[in-house]
């Protein structure tokens, strides 16, 4: 039978749209399945304030009157303005190991994207640099992480086969926690504060960490915007990203850097315990017992932490900043017996980061990429 591909265009499919990803890896022990009702409300058009930069489209595939694939086509005008290009995005992808549905799910969007003046597609990638982004090309035996896609084997081949090349990609890296802070990040850090007039920032509850929300943000704004495909918040965004965030964070595993003389935020960095198991077991609901998952594993000794965002001033880039970090988080871990830390996706175009591991003994185990056509 042939495949049609149907425009998403009702709530009721919308949650076929979300929930086919969870059906198609019920068998991995390596997907770790997002919560539903959150991705619902980031592709919803009336919640997501990236609606206002931003359009979509979301359309399955049906073979034999079954779903067999989802696809996302998403123009970030934004983002078009911001690298002065024509390009269209493609994300949310799913599909079975077939042709037949890959080419119909991506000639749909190609399509859409051309009749929309787009001269190129590329992806995965969501409508900011904090939703999913990248295909797995290596790692495919390692379990995933929350901000994270993970994706079978076929993927990729299905990607090349179609006439898609490499973009961009990025790497992820397991960094093994230290017995002791080293030596010299002490050294460095204590160098760091006294130069520059810097203090790190711990806090005991939430109340004091809303005076700082946005400015994070903020920083993480300048602090990401040389790298690819980052577009700025805006701030109705980052108050979205807030309310949305802080109140799961743990607060032990947040350090921020201010300047003593006006307490501006200068860096910071927010690390949480490893949610993949929990979100296994909860299978993307929240209720009757998913929070109960995500709140134990919130609250433990990590075997495993996510460094799930940071980020330095780029006038302070270079400077040994991310020593006070460090200096600050790892007593944090040490305290918890935690292993190891999944770095999350990092550009390979990003040296800083990445050489800042080498004091660490780390293991490269994850690759991820972002593919290209001209259209």
């Amino acid at each position: 039978m042939a495949v049609e591909v149907r425009e998403v265009t009702q709530r009721k499919d919308l949650k076929r749209f979300v929930k086919f990803n969870i059906e198609l890896y019920k068998d991995s022990p390596y997907h770790v399945p997002g919560l539903i009702d959150e991705e619902l409300m980031t592709l919803n058009r009336t919640k997501n304030p990236a609606f206002e930069l931003s359009e979509a489209i979301y359309l399955l595939a049906y073979k034999d009157g079954k779903i067999a694939g989802r696809i996302a086509g998403i123009i970030n005008r934004k983002s078009n303005e911001v690298w002065k290009q024509k390009a269209a995005r493609f994300g949310f992808v799913d599909f079975i190991d077939d042709n037949e549905v890959s080419d119909a799910l991506f000639d749909a969007v190609e399509k859409w994207a051309k009749a929309k003046g787009m001269e190129e597609l590329c992806g995965p990638l969501g409508f900011t640099d904090l939703d999913h982004e990248g295909m797995l090309i290596h790692g495919f035996d390692q379990l995933g992480t929350m901000a994270t896609i993970y994706n079978y084997p076929y993927y990729p081949v299905h990607m090349e086969r179609m006439g898609y090349v490499k973009e961009h990609d990025w790497k992820e890296y397991k960094i093994y926690i230290p017995d002791e802070v080293p030596e010299k990040h002490l050294r460095i850090g204590e160098i760091v504060k006294k130069k520059y007039g810097l203090k790190t920032l711990n806090f005991k509850s939430r109340k004091e960490i809303w005076p700082y929300a946005d400015k994070i943000f903020h920083v993480l704004n300048e602090a990401f915007a040389h790298l690819y495909g980052v577009v700025p918040l805006t701030e109705k965004q980052i108050k979205y990203y807030v309310n949305m965030y802080i109140p799961m964070l743990r607060l032990e595993m947040i350090t921020v850097i201010v300047r003593e003389a006006d307490d501006a935020v200068v860096g910071f960095g927010i690390t949480l315990p490893n949610l993949s198991h929990a979100l296994r077991k909860a299978r993307g609901k929240m209720f009757p017992f998913g929070f109960i998952y995500l709140l134990k594993t919130l609250y433990s000794k990590p075997k495993v932490v996510d460094l799930y965002l940071a980020g330095v001033l780029p006038e302070y880039r270079g400077k040994g900043v991310n020593a006070l970090l460090f200096n600050d988080l790892i007593p944090v871990y040490i305290k918890c017996k935690t292993e190891y830390a999944e770095s999350n996706p990092e550009a390979e175009t990003n040296n800083a980061v990445q050489a800042q591991w080498d004091y660490f003994k780390r293991e490269h185990h994850k690759t991820r990429r972002a593919f290209k056509k001209q259209l």
